[in-house]
């Protein structure tokens, strides 16, 4: 399969069929992000997308799940999605499941009659990058949209049956902000409620440029301890109805997995345990962590 520059795919879509009907992100702007920056955002014509899923029938025929690329796929017209996903329902005869990224502009954009008919189309699974719940933090990393326009974002995924999964960044406030950044994160979260969260530490490569804000001395990384008191008090704040929560990211100080809020008193014990005994051997060494 042919990609064009370099491919990113949620962990959970590691063994899916990757389809890359868009290149780069249509947004671009966010300062921690250096993975599209690359690219010139387009969606590929009718003509490529056919040839694409002729050749992933060619090399996965079996394909249960199915990935659509880059990360504003979901900025492709609604009538081209719903094209693609009756061409893959057709041609993939074992196909269960297709994603997409979604970002919050593109999904306010769209009506519910819009995700409706994805829906009954065939699209499962959105994965929306959340980041931060705090309106300080959004802006500052140029996330493109507020709170409120998040929660709206995300409610009207869950509205129409869509599963969504959210992804937040501990240590995206820096030290100044993290107590306001894991607490309206919570609430965010718990507005839209997704059936599946994923939480990554901030990791910043020298090519993004929050990088020059750090050097600058304008921005303070939290150290593993921080970061973990911060995650503590997001998932001490959280009100979901059943909510997969996974930290197992290369990026994270401490692998954690939890049903919430059923298992929030154990993982909760679990980051107490871990910071009281302060022990660097519970951590994954910083040479371990990477995107």
């Amino acid at each position: 399969m042919h990609y064009e520059g370099i491919l990113y795919r949620p962990p959970s879509e590691a063994r899916s069929l990757i389809l890359q009907i868009t290149v780069g992100c249509r947004h671009n702007a966010c300062t921690f992000c250096t993975m599209y920056k690359e690219k010139t955002f387009r969606i590929k014509s009718r003509t490529e997308i056919k040839a694409m899923i002729a050749e992933g029938l060619i090399q996965n025929p079996r394909a249960e799940r199915i990935f659509l690329a880059d990360g504003d796929a979901l900025a492709v017209d609604t009538s081209l999605l719903l094209e693609i996903l009756d061409q893959l329902y057709a041609s993939f005869t074992c196909l269960q499941r297709v994603g997409i990224y979604g970002g919050p502009k593109d999904i306010l954009a769209k009506t519910p009659e819009e995700f409706a008919a994805l829906k009954a189309h065939g699209l499962t699974i959105v994965y929306l990058g959340v980041e931060s719940g705090n309106s300080e933090v959004l802006n500052f990393v140029r996330k493109g949209v507020n709170p409120e326009q998040m929660i709206n974002a995300g409610q009207k995924l869950r509205a129409s049956g869509l599963i969504i999964s959210c992804t937040v960044i501990i240590g995206l406030g820096g030290k100044a902000l993290t107590q306001a950044h894991a607490r309206d994160t919570a609430r965010v979260i718990s507005e839209i409620d997704p059936q599946y969260l994923g939480a990554l530490t901030l990791m910043v490569e020298p090519e993004a440029p929050l990088y020059e804000v750090i050097q600058r001395g304008e921005f303070q990384l939290l150290n593993p301890w921080e970061s973990l008191i911060e995650l503590r008090s997001m998932l001490e704040n959280l009100d979901v109805s059943h909510c997969i929560f996974r930290s197992n990211h290369a990026s994270n100080y401490l692998p954690l997995r939890a049903a919430l809020p059923e298992d929030r008193t154990s993982i909760l014990k679990t980051l107490d345990r871990v910071l009281e005994t302060s022990d660097p051997g519970e951590l994954r060494p910083d040479y371990w962590r990477g995107f």
